[in-house]
């Protein structure tokens, strides 16, 4: 029986959750940017891995958007998504939108765009991240950080707007999208789910590890996953 989270209605707290989300990573970046970086500096790492969680979250919040739960607006919504989409390092909305319906419709087939049959991460990573990389956005990024490092310090731009947005692209793969789908996964969404642990759901991806839940109810945001995860055990 479906949950009664899964049949509600978009909450419009999904608007305020979606711009704080980007809100506090243009906040953050804007600190960072413009902080004294020493490796002997404990912070440095810290707002690395800060950034990289951010990053996640412009991720997520896009996500979000293409199952039509950031605002019951339709317009605002996919604003809010192609945006959130477009700060992390331009990728698309548009071409984020049907390959991720694929992967609810097709998920751990040969159809699924995010799935591999191999299970090896590393071939499987580099042809999810195929899937998604354009030309397009690496010209975008390249004329962004030489427009950028006119004004801002170079290392800054590498360790707090580049090494970011890598690291959140394994973040991602690793916990939302490897774990979950790898091996054999008799279950009717082929999806395996972590631990309940809320804490660890969320540093580690959004309570996306709790992914059997996700596609079981992918009408629920990221943010009220926990909730999907407590009335199923």
């Amino acid at each position: 029986m479906k949950s009664e989270i899964a049949r509600a209605s978009v909450d419009p707290k999904g608007i305020l959750i979606a711009l704080a989300i980007i809100g506090l990573w243009f906040s953050s970046l804007f600190f960072l940017l413009n902080y004294q970086i020493s490796w002997s500096d404990p912070l440095v790492y810290l707002g690395v891995l800060i950034q990289m969680h951010l990053y996640t979250g412009l991720f997520i919040t896009a996500h979000d958007a293409m199952h039509g739960l950031v605002s019951s607006d339709k317009k605002l919504n996919k604003t809010i998504g192609w945006f959130a989409a477009l700060l992390f390092s331009y990728n698309f909305y548009s071409r984020l939108f049907p390959k991720h319906h694929e992967h609810h419709r097709f998920v751990a087939t040969a159809q699924d765009p995010d799935y591999h049959e191999s299970n090896n991460f590393f071939v499987w990573y580099f042809s999810f991240i195929k899937q998604y990389i354009s030309i397009w956005q690496v010209l975008l990024m390249a004329v962004t950080f030489n427009i950028l490092k006119l004004f801002l310090p170079t290392e800054n731009l590498i360790v707090f707007w580049m090494l970011p947005a890598v690291m959140s692209t394994l973040q991602l793969f690793y916990f939302g999208t490897y774990l979950p789908h790898k091996g054999e996964n008799d279950n009717k969404h082929h999806s395996t789910t972590q631990a309940k642990n809320h804490f660890w759901a969320f540093i580690s991806c959004y309570f996306f590890g709790y992914h059997f839940e996700h596609h079981d109810s992918p009408g629920t945001p990221w943010w009220r996953l926990w909730r999907v995860k407590e009335s199923q055990h």
